[in-house]
């Protein structure tokens, strides 16, 4: 979920600054930018709080990590770190076929 939601945050961070620079060639940007940021900050980001939240519950993480994973939301690229970081804390040894 993490994935998806820092994917969107890139692609609407792109798209405002298109948006900001005012490209003459694309003419429906702003109906763009509307769509990505309604995706992103009304549906995605929700179900990705939700989620994380009971990763968080779950897996009795500390709360440093339940706010890393809040702000990956709002930072781009961190969904992606944080990502990896929760991999790793995790599943330290990987995925094994039990």
């Amino acid at each position: 979920m993490s994935f998806v939601t820092g994917t969107t945050l890139l692609i609407l961070c792109l798209t405002l600054f298109l948006h900001w620079v005012d490209l003459s060639f694309w003419k429906h940007i702003h109906l763009f930018v509307d769509v990505v940021g309604i995706g992103h900050g009304i549906v995605l980001y929700p179900i990705y709080l939700v989620m994380s939240f009971q990763l968080a519950l779950k897996a009795r993480l500390h709360i440093g990590y339940v706010v890393l994973m809040m702000g990956a939301g709002f930072v781009p690229g961190l969904a992606f770190f944080i990502e990896h970081l929760m991999r790793v804390k995790l599943y330290p040894e990987g995925f094994k076929n039990q």
